[in-house]
This record gives C-alpha cells, sequence and structure tokens, in this order.
C-alpha cells in the first residue's frame, strides 16, 4: 500500500512538473512554443563595382530593420549562400525565405541556386561552373580546382546544410512594381511622350529557351507601362551579352534597328535598360548604339524603396 502511494505521488509530481515528459510549461501552465522567426536570405549576382554592392547592402540593411536579413553575393556561391544561412540561424531564425534580387528567375543561376538550398532534386550542367568562376564582388573564386576559402569544386557543388527550413520566392521578373519603375525612369528622359518610343533593354540569357521566358515578361511589363502613359510605342528586347558572339551580333543589329526605325519616323528613341544597377552593362549598351539618336536614364531599378517593400513582401 505504501508502495503504492509513493508511486502515485511520484507520478503525480512529474505531471506537475512537466519533467518526465520533457514538456516545458511558462507560468500560466500552457506548454510554451517557440516563437515564429522568420529571416530573409538575400540573393544577389554581386559586382566588381563596388557602388553595385553597396546598393545591394542598402537594400538589405533597410530590410534587416524589420526582418534579420543576411546576404549571399555570387552566382549560386556555395560558400556565400552556406554563411549567410549561418549568420541567421546563429541570429535565432526558425525559418529562412530566400529572395533573388535577381531580374529574372529564368536562368540557371536560380535554379542552381535552388538546388544548393536543397529545393530540385538535380543540379543544372551549370552549377559546376558557377562553383568554379570568378564572381567578384567579394565572393571571388580561383579558376582553379578550389574555392576561395579552400574547399573543392566538388563540394562547392554540393547542397548546403541547414537546421531550418528554407524556401525561396520568384525574381521580380513581372512584378507591378518593376513597371512602376520603368515608367518613372523613362519619365526622367521624356519630352513628349506622343512622339517617344520607349525601348525596355534587358541583359538576357544564354538559351534560346529561357530567352523567350525573359521576353514573355517583358511584354507585360510593356503592356503595363503602355496602359498608363501616352508613349507611341512600347518595345523590348535582351541583349544576350553571355551568349556567343553569333546572337550577340545578331541582339545588336536588332537593337540599333529599332532605334534607326524610331529615328526615321521623326521620333525620339528611350531606350530604358531593365536592370538593378549600373555597373558596366550600360557602357556595352552605349558602345553599341554608337551614332544614333536616342536618351538613357541615369539609373537603372536601384536605389527605390519599392524594392525594399518587394523583399519584405516576398518573404511575408
Amino acid at each position: 500500500m505504501m508502495r503504492r502511494y509513493l508511486l502515485c505521488a511520484a507520478i503525480l509530481v512529474c505531471l506537475l512538473a512537466g519533467s518526465c515528459l520533457g514538456a516545458q510549461t511558462s507560468t500560466s501552465g500552457k506548454p510554451e512554443v517557440k516563437a515564429r522567426r522568420v529571416g530573409v536570405l538575400l540573393l544577389a549576382h554581386g559586382g566588381r563595382l563596388l557602388s553595385w554592392n553597396e546598393e545591394v547592402h542598402h537594400v538589405a540593411d533597410q530590410v534587416d530593420l524589420k526582418i534579420p536579413t543576411e546576404i549571399a553575393l555570387g552566382m549560386a556561391t556555395r560558400s556565400s549562400i552556406q554563411g549567410g544561412i549561418d549568420r541567421l540561424t546563429a541570429r535565432g531564425v526558425t525559418e529562412i525565405v530566400a529572395v533573388p534580387l535577381f531580374v529574372s528567375s529564368h536562368s540557371s543561376v536560380i535554379d542552381s541556386t535552388a538546388y544548393l538550398l536543397g529545393l530540385r532534386p538535380t543540379a543544372p550542367e551549370e552549377l559546376e561552373m558557377f562553383a568554379s568562376m570568378d564572381h567578384g564582388g567579394g565572393m571571388t573564386m580561383d579558376h582553379g580546382t578550389t574555392t576561395h576559402d579552400g574547399t573543392s569544386t566538388g563540394e562547392a557543388s554540393k547542397p548546403i546544410r541547414s537546421s531550418v527550413p528554407i524556401r525561396m520566392t520568384p525574381a521580380l521578373d513581372h512584378h507591378a512594381l518593376v513597371a512602376s519603375i520603368l515608367k518613372e525612369r523613362a519619365a526622367t528622359i521624356s519630352q513628349d511622350a506622343k512622339r517617344e518610343v520607349v525601348i525596355l533593354v534587358a541583359h538576357g540569357p544564354v538559351p534560346d529557351d529561357e530567352n523567350v521566358l525573359w521576353l514573355q515578361d517583358m511584354k507585360i511589363l510593356a503592356d503595363k507601362i503602355q496602359g498608363e502613359t501616352q508613349y507611341a510605342g512600347i518595345e523590348f528586347l535582351t541583349l544576350r551579352d553571355d551568349a556567343d558572339d553569333k546572337v550577340r551580333d545578331l541582339a545588336t543589329k536588332d537593337l540599333r534597328h529599332r532605334v534607326e526605325q524610331v529615328n526615321l519616323s521623326q521620333k525620339t528613341a528611350l531606350v530604358v535598360p531593365l536592370l538593378l544597377s549600373y555597373g558596366g552593362i550600360e557602357d556595352g549598351l552605349r558602345e553599341r548604339l554608337h551614332g544614333l539618336e536616342y536618351r538613357i536614364p541615369s539609373q537603372g531599378l536601384l536605389p527605390d524603396g519599392r524594392i525594399v517593400e518587394w523583399v519584405i513582401a516576398s518573404a511575408k
């Protein structure tokens, strides 16, 4: 009888303390649940110009005021991504949202990043190349068999480690805020909209199938701008800068032809780059347009506070 009494008493004490089941209780007697804390991993290409990277850091700093945010610069650079994740988990986040600060989701860089984050089962062929190339912007890798931090390129192609769940959002693509910013950039150089043609120009990808998807998104942007303005026309094309010479030359010919046609029609061409930030590509654009009459705005999508709002909305 005494043994049964002692056993019941012991069980009662355990239940009251919550220790037998390993439960944690609050002062109200209810089990404590760890609060949800989202962190943002801001993915960006990274540039060789300090000013380009400063734009990205400025966006991250503004987002960080509301949501824990870390940056991963590079083209699917594993060490940079892992470092950002490690810093976020050290800050106590319970889940991570990777937000690509890229113009388009349609690229092997985005696909490779998704693989490294464990969000797709197979690695794109380009990942091995990304693992061994120079990414610039402080994320430099040697062009040999090891990365800047001494890991092998094979290791740099393996998915990252994370103790918290990760998801990834789309890039800017055809988001309405992109159309709004492009419209405002065009307005800075516009003098008589009815006698002007806006030509949206993006860097573009190498593969033809991805280029089709870029152009589809650009058409959505062009249609939205046209519906809100009085320009004589809105055109769009990609430069295909990283493609082979034949493809790149055809893109240059197309660009020059469009500007020439606008000039022949006694209208003004407003060449508006669909770029996050100027960092060298715009110089190549000017070279391609040498000798033609056109106007070009002084900046890309950044800086602009709406990009910060987009990152925050994407995370939520």
